[in-house]
């Protein structure tokens, strides 16, 4: 079992930045892939980005490309989302997920993901 915490959301202005993170538990956080997603209000949920277990590998929806940027660090079992140049389309609860992967170099685009969190939400004004 993996647990998964979320926090860093909050409200900005458009143009602004804000840093997601992901905290989880347990000793083998590099054997999972992790990605990012969200859901606004009346909306599907969907993908934002993705990591591979060593965080060598990303990729990133076209929606978020240049603006936001996942990471991760094992030392810390932490994942993170570094939002910059917020939009109010970018408005929504985020999500952190995990998965277990084959390999370090392993990452899934829309899942399935195993492992939730409980979300945080991002609120950016115009």
């Amino acid at each position: 079992q993996v647990q998964l915490v979320e926090s860093g959301g909050g409200l900005v202005q458009a143009g602004g930045s804000l840093r997601l993170s992901c905290a989880a538990s347990g000793r083998t956080f590099s054997s999972y892939a992790m990605g990012w997603f969200r859901q606004a209000p009346g909306k599907e949920r969907e993908f934002v980005a993705a990591v591979s277990g060593s965080g060598g590998r990303t990729y990133s929806a076209d929606s978020v490309k240049g603006r936001f940027t996942i990471s991760r660090d094992n030392a810390k079992n932490t994942v993170y989302l570094q939002m910059n140049s917020l939009k109010p389309e970018d408005t929504a609860v985020y999500y952190c997920a995990a998965r277990e992967a084959p390999n370090y170099y392993t990452f899934y685009v829309r899942g399935p993901y195993d492992f939730w969190g409980q979300g945080t939400q991002v609120t950016v004004s115009s």
